[in-house]
């Protein structure tokens, strides 16, 4: 709900925000019917915070005068954790009865946040239909295809008729988490045959076999693999729900678009948590104790400590070439500033590439030439304005050249660590997101130094 103000004096109307809390007190004071379509307008964490400040007996009214079905739906909107402390209000039976109304993806995901005892006295509540779907849902691996994935699809048998297959439709549509799409599979094995687009299915003669107008190439994937392939395969295909099989093809369920949503904005969170030199919360971050995000950046500092206590070493080994000429000690920022920036830049765009499926292994070589060519092509922009820098400082003749190689050769070769470590970890199995942008500036730091100076002594004649 939100009250428009009459115009002011330059015409325009101030829009206000809904009250949530005014909403939640008519709610539970039955004071006047509640408008549920606030509850939706506002952001999540407003939400939450609204809900959370109702002790066991406003919320139970709240139940009263909303319905389970209208909670649901709200509690489906929170983060898990946030939902699962709410029902702790409410009791196993009455929670039971929100979480029946839910999709069992989503129900799930609630249980997984709640303690094994308050799950079980919850699960028992529920009818043993709902509490089976959502046990089977918690028995996958959580970062699994399946652990994701609704058990509520509309399925037919391929030897119907188009006429029946609407006619069994009409009988399951209410409760299917979609009817986009209708998967053809065998009644006896479940093993996935088909699908038909509900378009297709409207528009194709009553009297023909689904058999003769599904499509039998169905994009698939298998229960046990990561739920980012999951969420990036139904991206790509622009689908609506993507099915999720067993290893024999038995249908296990589908994963809709929205959960691959969140998917790949939770991959998303990660990442940026790791290119930033950190690991990425479990919760949010108001949420996170000190104890938890002290845990989570201090391993990553000190691992780059480490990695930059080579240089140094490098310092040291070059002791006597600074001594002998220490306008050299002019340019070092500046040139492993660089290094480590023209590093960030290019390993950003690859975990980038990569996250979306742009770019694979097989692609190494490929990509290795392209970022030599724009390392190559950004060095020479790069030490042309490092060559002019050192004429402003009246070092140019000396050390011109110097520096303006010195930056053209750690461009080119910053950009190639960051085109080759992201790939080959991604080879290896691990994140290419841990080559995260302080990791490279610490690499690029310290060999970038010792190129440096090692030109420095060539062309200056230093020993």
């Amino acid at each position: 709900m939100q009250t428009v103000p009459p115009p002011t004096e330059d015409g325009a109307a101030e829009v206000r925000a809904p009250d949530v809390r005014a909403e939640l007190r008519a709610a539970v004071s039955a004071s006047r019917p509640p408008d549920i379509g606030v509850f939706h307008a506002v952001p999540r964490e407003e939400l939450t915070q609204a809900l959370a400040e109702l002790n066991a007996h406003e919320l139970g009214r709240l139940v009263a005068h909303l319905g389970d079905e209208a909670l649901a739906e709200l509690v489906a909107e929170l983060d898990p954790f946030d939902a699962a402390r709410l029902l702790r209000k409410l009791g196993s039976a009455q929670a039971a009865d929100v979480l029946e109304e839910m999709d069992p993806d989503d129900a799930a995901d609630v249980v997984g946040e709640l303690r094994p005892e308050e799950a079980e006295a919850i699960l028992g509540e529920m009818e043993h239909e709902d509490a089976q779907d959502v046990r089977d849902l918690l028995s996958y691996p959580p970062e699994s295809a399946a652990g994701i994935m609704t058990p509520d699809f509309v399925a037919v048998a391929p030897y119907l008729t188009v006429g029946e297959a609407l006619a069994e439709l009409g009988k399951v549509a209410e409760e299917a988490e979609t009817i986009y799409y209708v998967y053809v599979t065998d009644p006896r094995t479940g093993v996935l045959l088909g699908v038909l687009s509900l378009r297709s299915l409207v528009l194709s003669p009553r009297w023909k076999l689904v058999s003769q107008v599904m499509n039998p190439d169905v994009t698939r994937v298998l229960a046990d693999a990561d739920q980012e392939v999951a969420a990036q395969l139904l991206d790509q295909h622009n689908l609506i729900a993507l099915p999720v099989v067993a290893e024999g093809g038995r249908m296990l369920g589908i994963i809709t678009a929205d959960d691959a949503q969140d998917v790949l904005r939770e991959e998303a969170s990660e990442d940026i948590a790791r290119l930033g030199g950190s690991q990425p919360l479990d919760e949010p971050y108001l949420r996170a104790s000190i104890w938890h995000l002290f845990r989570k950046r201090v391993i990553w500092l000190l691992v780059l400590f480490f990695g930059g206590a080579y240089t140094g070493s490098v310092l040291q080994h070059f002791e006597d070439t600074l001594a002998g000429m220490v306008s050299l000690s002019f340019f070092i920022p500046l040139l492993i500033g660089t290094g480590g920036n023209v590093g960030s830049q290019t390993v950003t765009m690859l975990v980038r590439a990569m996250g979306v499926g742009e770019v694979q292994f097989r692609d190494l070589f490929r990509v290795l030439w392209r970022e030599m060519c724009v390392g190559g092509l950004l060095g020479i922009v790069m030490g042309s304005a490092t060559y002019l820098r050192a004429t402003m400082l009246g070092v140019g003749v000396e050390l011109g050249p110097v520096v303006g190689l010195t930056s053209l050769f750690i461009v080119v070769w910053a950009a190639s660590v960051g085109a080759v470590l992201p790939l080959i970890l991604h080879r290896i199995r691990l994140d290419p997101a841990v080559v995260s942008s302080p990791f490279i500036s610490t690499l690029v730091d310290g060999t970038g130094l010792f190129l440096y100076l090692t030109i420095a002594r060539m062309m200056l004649g230093i020993d």
